[in-house]
């Protein structure tokens, strides 16, 4: 008689650090969320050819912030890994989009605002490939301009996720023209 596969997940891990952004070691990332330790995490903005951003509905079933808007892509750098691998990474894991490149666009310190995340914003541009969403990340998504999000910000606040209000209001996401 044959036994069914069990799927084994590992714990998801990750660096620690301290309060300049040095590794102090590694650890679960669940671990590191229950002690409140520093460490990073990326966030990418993929923008349609008109230049709305996509933002995704976090699924239900995430411990943070479920069901709330957020940037386009997120998630945290593993150990061993870079930023830019990291968001190169979560782009093709929550949408199927394959970036060729990505532009840093701004850095956040690691506070409790931030859940004690280094916080790195990419943009992956303009692009015509249609996001695909991972239902196991994301529920729904949708493009938005940059009046639309401004009204969401002003009046539906706590349908989004604090990082991406924070970044819509230092102009991150839509930045002025030059």
């Amino acid at each position: 008689m044959k036994r069914p596969t069990r799927k084994i997940t590992l714990p998801e891990l990750v660096e620690y650090l301290d309060a300049r952004d040095r590794p102090l070691g590694i650890m679960p990332l669940s671990e590191v969320h229950r002690q409140s330790l520093f460490h990073r995490s990326v966030l990418i903005l993929v923008y349609n050819p008109q230049g709305k951003v996509y933002l995704q509905k976090r699924a239900a079933s995430k411990a943070v912030y479920p069901g709330r808007y957020d940037v386009s892509a997120s998630g945290h750098v593993k150990a061993g890994e870079s930023r830019l691998e990291a968001a190169i990474r979560e782009l093709d894991e929550e949408l199927g989009i394959a970036a060729d490149t990505l532009r840093l666009v701004e850095n956040a310190p690691a506070s409790p605002m931030t859940g004690y995340e280094f916080v790195t914003l990419y943009t992956a541009g303009k692009t015509r490939a249609a996001p695909r969403p991972n239902p196991e990340e994301v529920s729904d998504g949708l493009f938005v301009d940059h009046a639309e999000l401004a009204y969401m910000a002003d009046r539906f606040r706590e349908l989004l996720t604090p990082g991406l209000v924070h970044f819509f209001e230092r102009n991150a996401i839509f930045p002025p023209a030059r």
